[in-house]
């Protein structure tokens, strides 16, 4: 069952995270088993070379899978990253970048997920990335 909406997973970053508004991202869709974003094209996410850099596909990925983490468990601000790997398998097109989010397991203390990333338009991902966060015993909101 989803606690948060993809309108509340907005408000929540632009609250607990205003950071990460220079990305852009946008949360195209929230199910049961993860979310869909979209990080739109834009210069300052490119590398020397016109391509999306490694870091902004990796923050992508690890956006994601915290979202569909939020989106079942809900505000769980403190839920953190313990290990991340991708794998870049493409270089990606100049176009939006779509990361699909899938949560594999949802535990009381772990979550561990898979993200894959394409190009707008394309078939072919150009990277995909296996991620397990940690959740904190208490949910603390804050």
């Amino acid at each position: 069952m989803l606690a948060m909406t993809a309108e509340d997973l907005d408000r929540f970053l632009k609250t607990e995270f205003p950071e990460i508004n220079h990305f852009d991202l946008r949360i195209e869709e929230v199910r049961e088993d993860g979310v869909r974003l979209r990080l739109p094209y834009h210069a300052r996410h490119l590398r020397p070379g016109g391509t999306v850099s490694g870091p902004t596909l990796m923050a992508l990925a690890d956006s994601g899978l915290y979202l569909a983490i939020l989106s079942r468990i809900g505000p769980v601000a403190l839920a953190v990253t313990t290990n991340l790997n991708i794998n870049f398998l493409r270089r990606p097109g100049q176009a939006d970048v779509i990361a699909e989010a899938r949560l594999l397991k949802l535990g009381r203390r772990l979550a561990v997920g898979e993200v894959t990333l394409t190009s707008d338009g394309q078939d072919e991902p150009v990277a995909h990335a296996t991620i397990t966060y940690s959740i904190p015993p208490d949910r603390d909101r804050s």
